[in-house]
């Protein structure tokens, strides 16, 4: 252990450890006790016999664990505890990642460096996350790093330097993850033209929503570059719907509840080969993690894709409207909207997940290139650019 994860072990090593037929309790310098079966810490043994060092997968089989494994002997040491089993074999956990997997109780996620986000409103245009293409292109991970560190801690951020083309653009989103393929096709180069039978696809004046939401799995990361513009209008519109979530929380609990539980069944049919839903085919709005303490992870809205709501309850039917109506209300107040116009050379790439987007009607030839990148190879990307080989090890 280097001399940081041995202060850190020091610091979490607990006061005293006991063990009972079925479990070992843990008891934590913060006067918290945790308890684990022993089965399960059998079945979490990461030593090479157990667990693939290369792979990081479990080489254990599960099912020849005595159900009654007990503990017939514990080392408690500086950094952890070692543990010999009644099937003769031994393990040893780490103090840290004792705590970090806790489940009884269960304690608040350590990954700090990927919880911390900055929820905001229109104020951001004072300041808004920005990064320099060369430095994203020629410092690699540190540049890319701060990239998607920004990304994560506002929901966007804008790219510029950019040069004004396909290739470039094209290969800046590639260094994220790879490019999702989707009914639009991979990388869009498009212009008002209708050659999807989508909103997008025209001059119309787009309203703050997320892409995807007719998607069982909707794209985590959304690209825009403007190469061409010569018309007027055309604005682009983010809102960070995290914030807007909060609002609509402390304002109205019971509209926020209900967007929570309600789901709405959405579709794709523009085109005469495509229809395309989700399954299930209905989700909420506002969608919450159970396993980190029910926190919101996901916005899904789109009021233009969603389909007939025919699976509301008779007494559901003004419930949802009312609770709907106050959403949109927060959505369209000045106060959380922030406008801005596009240019080459300038780069938006925004969390589909959680910031909403949208778009002022134009006129005139108006020529986007842009794409999807999914959410887990973004995520994917994101922890291994922030977080230490010893911290993702420590994660599993």
């Amino acid at each position: 252990l280097s001399d940081t994860e041995n202060s850190e072990e020091i610091l979490i090593k607990p006061i005293t450890v006991c063990t009972t037929t079925s479990k070992i309790s843990v008891e934590w310098q913060d006067n918290q006790t945790s308890k684990f079966h022993n089965i399960w810490l059998r079945d979490h043994c990461k030593c090479p016999e157990c667990y693939h060092q290369v792979t990081r997968q479990r080489l254990l089989d599960t099912f020849l664990i005595p159900e009654d494994i007990k503990a017939m002997h514990t080392s408690p040491g500086l950094y952890g505890i070692e543990i010999r089993w009644s099937d003769e074999h031994t393990s040893f956990f780490k103090w840290s990642w004792l705590r970090r997997h806790s489940y009884d109780p269960k304690f608040i996620d350590s990954d700090k460096n990927l919880n911390v986000q900055t929820l905001w409103d229109a104020g951001i245009k004072d300041c808004p996350p920005i990064v320099q293409y060369i430095d994203v292109v020629m410092n690699k991970k540190e540049g890319l790093a701060s990239l998607l560190k920004k990304i994560n801690k506002f929901g966007f951020c804008f790219v510029d330097g950019v040069p004004h083309a396909v290739k470039e653009t094209e290969e800046l989103a590639k260094k994220i993850c790879f490019i999702r393929e989707t009914h639009y096709g991979g990388f869009w180069d498009f212009t008002a033209d209708l050659e999807y039978g989508d909103t997008a696809y025209t001059n119309l004046p787009l309203r703050a929503h997320t892409d995807n939401t007719y998607f069982t799995d909707p794209s985590g990361l959304q690209m825009f570059h403007l190469l061409e513009f010569d018309g007027e209008g055309g604005s682009s519109l983010l809102v960070d719907g995290f914030h807007v979530a909060h609002q609509l929380k402390m304002k109205s609990p019971i509209a926020y509840k209900t967007l929570s539980t309600i789901a709405i069944p959405t579709h794709s049919a523009g085109d005469q080969n495509t229809l395309i839903q989700p399954t299930p085919n209905a989700y909420p709005i506002l969608n919450h993690d159970p396993l980190s303490n029910d926190s919101l992870y996901q916005i899904r809205y789109n009021n233009d894709d969603r389909s007939t709501m025919n699976n509301l309850e008779p007494d559901q039917v003004l419930e949802f409207y009312d609770a709907l109506r106050k959403w949109n209300s927060l959505l369209k107040d000045e106060s959380n909207e922030y406008w801005f116009q596009l240019k080459p050379g300038r780069v938006v790439i925004f969390d589909n997940w959680r910031v909403l987007h949208g778009r002022d009607k134009f006129s005139g030839h108006r020529r986007l290139i842009g794409c999807y990148l999914n959410w887990d190879d973004y995520q994917s990307r994101l922890k291994t650019s922030l977080l230490s080989r010893e911290e993702i090890i420590e994660s599993l």
